[in-house]
């Protein structure tokens, strides 16, 4: 909802909730932001007494037009392709993975519009169904220390995929996840930026000695040797390894969020700070429990490894999307020598 209400600072704002269940976010999209169109949508057509008795209080508002239907997806977004009527935000809340919705989906964004995509499909990004995740996402997804984010990024580089060969570019607007559901907001853009495509790679990871190599596939080249003796690096992607979060965006939604406001309750205050705080960069991620076992006892103090690798000259900081991690382009041997030296 405060997005919709960010999006709505540039102009008008239509959205359009392709899989609404009971209503209740396009209930909120009609009552916490200005929007002048909000469109609830379920294929279920024993759904729509519920839908329309929820959503009653937007059929009275001045200035809402609300639209209730029950198509599928597929359906609707064809309908809209038809008649070129697009929307500024376009909600696909899925139920397990979105990818064969994204080309009509995206056809339905206006140009600086949002595309918000979730995906229930837990297994097949984080590594745990690989024969999955190259059906659905067209990638190879190994077990990874920070699976959230992968999915994350899995995901993504689906969307990446699919509006390039459209001719179209995208921006990520903020991207998180519980470890049931992945969402991910990615405003569409009329073109790709300059150098756009460098942010689809691969992701390495070695799990003998910890390390992660992460690659543009427009620079492949040999995988480094991380440890003796070599070891098989578990490799996913093709993936987003460019940032997973607009900080400005995100930094913009929070001054303008009053502290009573009801719709941001204290853990989505939380959440948002904590994504504001981390853009996404680099795209190597660990857990400090990891740390901890490697050294062979708990692991130090997260800020003072943080200031350590600063002062070495190092990116790092806490990251946003999964709790007790952290993220930083420092090589990981030297990673555990300042954590050893500051646990002494």
């Amino acid at each position: 909802m405060l997005l919709a209400r960010q999006l709505s600072l540039a102009g008008p704002l239509r959205v359009l909730d392709l899989m609404t269940g009971c209503g209740i976010r396009a209930l909120r999209y009609g009552q916490e932001s200005p929007a002048q169109l909000v469109w609830a949508n379920d294929a279920d057509p024993d759904r729509q007494p519920l839908l329309h008795a929820n959503l009653a209080p937007l059929a009275d508002r001045v200035g809402v037009e609300l639209r209730c239907s029950a198509l599928t997806a597929q359906q609707l977004l064809a309908g809209c392709l038809q008649r070129q009527e697009r929307f500024e935000l376009v909600d696909l809340d899925a139920f397990g993975c979105p990818t064969p919705l994204l080309p009509l989906a995206l056809e339905a964004v206006a140009f600086g519009g949002v595309l918000y995509v979730a995906s229930t499909d837990g297994r097949s990004p984080t590594g745990h169904d690989r024969s999955a995740a190259v059906r659905t996402l067209g990638a190879a997804a190994r077990a990874h220390p920070a699976s959230w984010e992968l999915a994350l990024r899995l995901q993504l580089g689906v969307v990446a995929r699919t509006a390039w060969a459209m001719g179209r570019g995208l921006q990520p607007v903020f991207s998180f996840s519980e470890g049931r559901t992945f969402r991910t907001a990615v405003r569409i853009l009329r073109r790709p930026l300059a150098g756009e495509e460098r942010q689809l790679g691969l992701l390495a990871h070695c799990h003998r000695c910890g390390e992660q190599q992460v690659q543009s596939l427009l620079r492949l080249r040999q995988w480094q040797v991380c440890c003796e003796p070599a070891a098989a690096l578990a490799v996913s992607g093709p993936l987003w390894i460019g940032p997973l979060q607009d900080s400005a965006t995100l930094t913009a939604i929070r001054a303008a969020t009053a502290a009573e406001d009801a719709s941001l309750c204290r853990a989505a205050a939380r959440l948002l700070g904590s994504l504001a705080a981390d853009a996404g960069l680099p795209a190597r991620c660990w857990p400090l429990a990891e740390l901890g076992r490697r050294l062979g006892g708990g692991p130090p103090r997260l800020q003072a490894l943080l200031a350590d690798l600063h002062n070495q000259g190092w990116e790092a900081c806490v990251s946003g999307v999964m709790p007790g991690q952290f993220r930083t382009d420092a090589p990981w041997p030297l990673v555990l020598e300042r954590a050893g030296a500051l646990n002494r």
